[in-house]
This record gives C-alpha cells, sequence and structure tokens, in this order.
C-alpha cells in the first residue's frame, strides 16, 4: 500500500486523552489504550500539507465556511455515498456531539420524549436528560449469530403514545457496527413519517463502511425522509481529525436549518477555525485513497482478534462490525459480573478498553475496542488478554 500504518506514532507527552490519561481514565499507569474513538495514525499527507501551507500563511483570524469548503462536503457525499446535496444545506457546527445537544434544546420541549437505540453512543444520553426531555429506550434486538436488528414493534409502541418528537438515529451503529439496510431505514423512516417524529441521524461513521456502498444517507430515502430529517456527519472519525471540532449537519428543510441557525447564534457557537477548514477541505478532495488504503489495514486488524479469539480464546465472541474501527466484543460467556470483568480487563490484562456498561445497560459483558492502531498493538492486546485468561482459567 502507499501509506504505511505500521508507522508507530509515540503519543505519549503530547495532552494526548487516549494515552495520557490512563491513569486517571483506568487507574492503573499501565494499561493499552483501546478505547476513546480515535486512531493511532496520522492524519491524511494531504491534510497535513494543508495545515503546514495555513501555518506558513501566519494570520489566524476568524474564518468562514467558503464556497470551496462547501463543494468539497457535497462532492464527497456524492462520490462516497451516492447523495447529492445543495451546498446551502449545510451548516457548520464545531462537533456533532455539540450539535446534537442544540438539536434537542431547539427541537423538543422539556418533556418531550426522545428515542434512542441502545446499546448506544453514551452522549446519546446525556443530550436527552441534561435537557429535561424524558429519554425513551428502543433496545435493539440481538440475534444467537451475534447480529443486532432494529426493533420496529417496540419503536411502533413507543412512537404511538404521541409523546416522542425526536429520534436520535446511529448510523452506522455505535458500538455494535450496523450498517443499517434501505429497507430497514425505509421502514423507520414510514414510522417517522406516519407518527411525526424528527429523525436526527448521526452519521459520523458513515465513511468508515467496509462494503463500498452500502450506507445510505437517510435524508436520500425520499422527500419526505429529507425534510424531516437532520444528518451529522464530520471529517474527524474518517481522518483522524476530532482534535480540530469540525463537523457539519446537512439540512434540507429551510426551516429546520434556520431553526437550528438560530439555536447556534444564541449560544454564539458556529465560528469554523483557519486550520479546521483547511484540513476538511483537503480531507474530502485528495484523502480517498488514504481512507481506502485504511479500511484494508482495519478490516485486517478485525480479522486477527476474530482469529486469534476463535482459535484460542473460546470464551470471547468476536463478530466483525459492517462499519467503524470498533469492535464490540461479547465476553459474557466468562460469567463473571461486568464489574469483575471490567476489574479483569484493567487489573489482569492491563488493558483499557470502553466498558460496554457506558453504551447502557443492553451493553453489560461487552466490550468495545478501538482497532484504528497498529497492528503490532493489536498482537500486544491480543498476548495480554490470553495471558490473562488462562490465568483465569487456572483458578
Amino acid at each position: 500500500m502507499k501509506y504505511d500504518f505500521d508507522l508507530a506514532i509515540d503519543r505519549n507527552r503530547s495532552a494526548c486523552e487516549k494515552w495520557d490519561n490512563v491513569p486517571a481514565i483506568f487507574g492503573v499507569p499501565d494499561a493499552l489504550p483501546m478505547w476513546v474513538a480515535d486512531m493511532d495514525f496520522a492524519a491524511p499527507p494531504a491534510v497535513i500539507e494543508a495545515m503546514q501551507a495555513r501555518v506558513e500563511h501566519g494570520v489566524f483570524g476568524y474564518t468562514f465556511p467558503t464556497e470551496s469548503y462547501r463543494g468539497a462536503i457535497a462532492n464527497w457525499m456524492k462520490q462516497r455515498h451516492d447523495w447529492t446535496i445543495q451546498q446551502e444545506w449545510i451548516q457548520f457546527c464545531p462537533g456533532v456531539v455539540p450539535a446534537l445537544s442544540l438539536i434537542v434544546d431547539a427541537f423538543s420541549e422539556p418533556g418531550d420524549q426522545i428515542v434512542i437505540q441502545t446499546p448506544v453512543y453514551p452522549p446519546f444520553y446525556r443530550v436527552v436528560k441534561e435537557h429535561g426531555r424524558e429519554l425513551v429506550h428502543n433496545p435493539l434486538a440481538l440475534g444467537e449469530d451475534g447480529d443486532y436488528t432494529m426493533d420496529f414493534e417496540d419503536l411502533e409502541k413507543s412512537f404511538a403514545g404521541g409523546k416522542v418528537k425526536m429520534i436520535i438515529l446511529c448510523s452506522p451503529h455505535n458500538p455494535v457496527g450496523r450498517v443499517w439496510s434501505r429497507q430497514e431505514l425505509d421502514r423507520l423512516a414510514t414510522l417517522c413519517q406516519q407518527y411525526n417524529v424528527l429523525v436526527v441521524s448521526d452519521e459520523i461513521h458513515a465513511d468508515l463502511v467496509f462494503e463500498t456502498g452500502a450506507h445510505t444517507p437517510f435524508a436520500a430515502l425520499s422527500e419526505d425522509a429529507a425534510e424531516r430529517s437532520i444528518i451529522c456527519t464530520a471529517p474527524s472519525k474518517t481522518f483522524n481529525i476530532a482534535g480540530l471540532n469540525t463537523a457539519n449537519m446537512i439540512i434540507p428543510n429551510a426551516q429546520l436549518r434556520s431553526r437550528f441557525r438560530k439555536i447556534l447564534n444564541r449560544y454564539s457557537i458556529g465560528s469554523i477555525t483557519p486550520m479546521g477548514a483547511a484540513a476538511t477541505e483537503a480531507a474530502y478532495r485528495h484523502g480517498g485513497q488514504w481512507l481506502d488504503e485504511l479500511l484494508v489495514y482495519i478490516r485486517g486488524n478485525m480479522e486477527l482478534v476474530q482469529s486469534y479469539a476463535h482459535e484460542h480464546l473460546p470464551e470471547l465472541k468476536v463478530n466483525l462490525p459492517e462499519a467503524t474501527y470498533l469492535l464490540w466484543i461479547d465476553f459474557r460467556n466468562m460469567n463473571i459480573s461486568h464489574e469483575e470483568l471490567t476489574r479483569f480487563l484493567v487489573q489482569e490484562a492491563k488493558l483499557g478498553l470502553n466498558s460496554g456498561a457506558a453504551f447502557g445497560l443492553d451493553g453489560e459483558g461487552f466490550m468495545r475496542m478501538n482497532l484504528a492502531c497498529t497492528r503490532a498493538t493489536v498482537k500486544e492486546a491480543l498476548s495480554r488478554l490470553h495471558r490473562a485468561i488462562e490465568a483465569w482459567r487456572a483458578k
């Protein structure tokens, strides 16, 4: 491949949340960090070059999203997802999670119900509860084969109560790695139309799909879906530039777009940084080959974990996700409590993973492992886990 993803970059002592905060997060200094969703890889060379050119300019004043910036996003959506968008639909925000918080504030009232599909990304819980809205769980159905599906019967029961104003969709889903099929999304769209529910679709992992063209943006389903949805996107996960605080909401409905802009203005949020603008445009214009090779490399990491677990760690169930660089591992066959599992992985295996319980009660017994790292890191993690489980078996 053109890009070397085996290159190890020392991220210690760089104010890196993932590595430098290990003692604070896990309580031990030597846990191997495979948790928070950023990569251990350098951003694409084109991104770094664009930022270097911006630094050489030397002036970092107030910046706005240009026509060229918006055009890069529109071109990417068309080329990568076969979705034609208008530039005026794009609204900058400094992150998807801040955007979710603003959307809940702008498009619901205290006491309104908002649905999330659990287990799911922890901030979904927070942005609903902290705004005084009623959180409604629509748990995903877990099959015997380890695949997750939407429970549409339960979802319609929630909608039928008449208090649900919004569903926050995770598409592709974090942490379970599902890429929702066109049929599933169509069924969801039909229910949302029938019960007049706004769809806020977090599609931050949409570019990290292993089957080309598998992801369907919710707003691309139909005219009605476009008119009742806000699509949350960002280059952050795709190109490992989360620290640049750059995201873009795509809002086809002019009224929804206007209300979103008003809430941005209310809280004085919405100014893009010079570095974020330069990096985002370069990533979307020149990062395609880098991303293609990245996906091949990450898939290799995932297949390594799956095959190793199958051969050496039968206590674990490892299903390959359809998207994301996050592996949702089932430890339930160890038959220990989630608290004991967490202690075991940190204290005995010296691994820093995301606790499945953080994603909701449905996540107990699971752990999320970040595999956007070097192959050597994955092998070290497997070695640590193998030694710890062998010792656990011997007790």
